[in-house]
């Protein structure tokens, strides 16, 4: 966790840029990210220079930074992090925009999909007096550590979350924790997230192999899988592939693959079929055009839904036996057109469906209100549904209103608490017992009434209800028995009211006189 001094230290940089002039959450956070890949370039030019100082190779076997100067006749060495930090406020800002920029714009050096994604660069920061507050900030975190570097670029994301639309690319961080953990991914996966943003499911995926299978580290094989092979994202938003990339820098992952693709409008040959974990929450802005949507897709259901299109997707880029954790809209789960039935029939009966969880309204306040659900599915193409588990999420943690508050000491939020919650508590943050139910869903769970908050459902109560995967449509609300009284004991006790209230009034008269 970060400290209260960087959290305050940022804070006062965002303020700085909005007094700057610089409103846009997403401006601020892009031009930071271009400062924090200078720094790390520096970094990896001074990891050259000590190995050749350490081996006495005479010159660097890979210089990221040239040699001589650049076509403006100033020396490279003078647009690295450590040379250029030390400068006057004036020169510095002259170096960073003049200098700095158009080498980031054709570093080639750096193969990386992080020097790919720079290539696009604008320098956008006003004044030099901004620019010195900022690389001073950056320079004062202690970036040799992957989960400060990690805290410090959520922190600065959970910042898009609270400034209104541009909240929409970013998943709450304790729900996509749950979806992680609900999939258990595995170091030989390779996961995918066809509509990435700030990269928020694969930097999870990547800290919870971290924790639950060290080996990654240790075992040459599955590190370099882990860097390079692992790890998908796509968007059609530039300016979130390029903090989504840096997400992923900074939380330790080398060389993810993190590219432009419209995934609904482009082919998909070569991606089928491809990848063992999909996690993702998908668009569900609305409709698209018939043209602009890709034929592979439109042959398994035909739909201008997005949310819908996408379920398509994820079964065509899931190989046999992969799963997926995604959300959706609860218009997926009952709607009644064809493509709203055809998809879920398909993942009911040829796929294996295992969960429906129901997340509360207020999940993705403030700035979007929608009800949604998590699927939990493994692609087998040859059916496997037995039963599905339904979960009535009715807390996260957090107030479901604007603000999002929390409702509990930090300890104890998220699905996997530091502190065990007591049973008032659970009624606070469903999320861990969400954890506890999903192991026994096909042993204990099996046995709970619908009356409960969870329940298993057969599928073939599911397909006698033509695929609604609503939970409403199978819970059973209990109605607490009213006891009625006969009319002669009511009209009895009316009576007695009304000689009472007689009586009063005589006495009220006797008093007056």
């Amino acid at each position: 966790m970060l400290n209260g001094d960087i959290r305050s230290k940022i804070d006062a940089l965002w303020n700085a840029f909005w007094t700057g002039g610089i409103s846009n959450p997403l401006e601020v956070i892009e031009q930071i990210t271009y400062l924090l890949f200078l720094k790390r370039l520096d970094d990896l030019h001074t990891l050259e220079e000590n190995k050749a100082a350490r081996l006495k190779l005479g010159k660097l076997e890979r210089r990221v930074f040239p040699a001589g100067k650049d076509p403006k006749g100033r020396t490279y060495e003078d647009c690295r992090w450590s040379r250029f930090k030390h400068f006057e406020a004036k020169e510095m800002f002259e170096v960073v925009d003049q200098h700095v920029f158009p080498f980031l714009r054709t570093l080639g050096g750096d193969d990386s999909t992080y020097a790919h994604h720079m290539k696009d660069a604008r320098f956008t920061i006003p004044t030099p007096a901004l620019l010195a507050k900022v690389v001073d900030m950056i320079d004062g975190v202690p970036m040799e550590d992957r989960d400060t570097k990690g805290d410090l670029y959520e922190f600065m994301l959970g910042k898009i979350a609270t400034a209104g639309q541009n909240g929409q690319f970013r998943t709450p961080r304790h729900i996509i924790q749950l979806m992680v953990e609900l999939v258990q991914p595995v170091p030989t996966d390779v996961m995918c997230d066809p509509a990435s943003g700030t990269c928020g499911f694969p930097v999870a995926v990547g800290e919870y192999l971290r924790v639950h299978h060290p080996e990654i580290l240790r075992d040459a094989k599955l590190k370099a899988h882990f860097h390079r092979g692992l790890f998908h994202a796509f968007d059609f938003d530039n300016t979130m592939l390029r903090i989504g990339s840096m997400n992923m820098l900074l939380h330790g992952v080398e060389n993810p693959d993190i590219r432009y693709r419209d995934s609904l409008a482009q082919d998909h040959a070569g991606e089928e079929e491809k990848y063992t974990l999909i996690t993702a929450n998908s668009p569900f802005a609305g409709s698209l055009d018939y043209e602009t949507c890709a034929k592979d897709l439109l042959q398994v259901v035909k739909t201008k839904k997005t949310e819908l299109l996408f379920l398509a997707l994820y079964l065509r880029l899931l190989t046999t036996g992969g799963r997926a954790a995604v959300i959706v809209p609860d218009g997926v789960l009952f709607g009644s057109s064809n493509a709203h039935k055809t998809i879920r029939r398909m993942l009911v009966e040829d796929q294996k469906l295992d969960a429906v969880i129901s997340l509360p309204g207020g999940v993705f306040k403030p700035y979007a209100g929608v009800s949604t659900a998590i699927l939990l599915f493994t692609k087998t193409n040859s059916g496997g549904t037995e039963h599905i588990w339904f979960y009535d999420v009715e807390a996260d943690g957090m107030s479901l209103d604007d603000k999002r508050t929390e409702l509990l000491p930090p300890e104890k939020l998220g699905p996997v608490p530091k502190t065990a919650l007591t049973a008032a508590e659970h009624t606070k943050n469903n999320l861990p017992d969400i954890l506890t139910r999903w192991g026994r869903r096909d042993k204990a769970e099996r046995k709970n009434p619908r009356t409960a908050q969870r329940f298993c459902v057969p599928k073939a109560d599911i397909a006698a209800q033509g695929y609604d995967l609503s939970l409403n449509r199978y819970k059973e609300v209990v109605h607490a028995e009213v006891t009625h009284r006969k009319p002669r004991e009511i009209f009895k006790t009316l009576g007695r009211l009304e000689a009472e209230i007689q009586q009063g009034m005589k006495e009220l008269e006797g008093m007056l006189k």
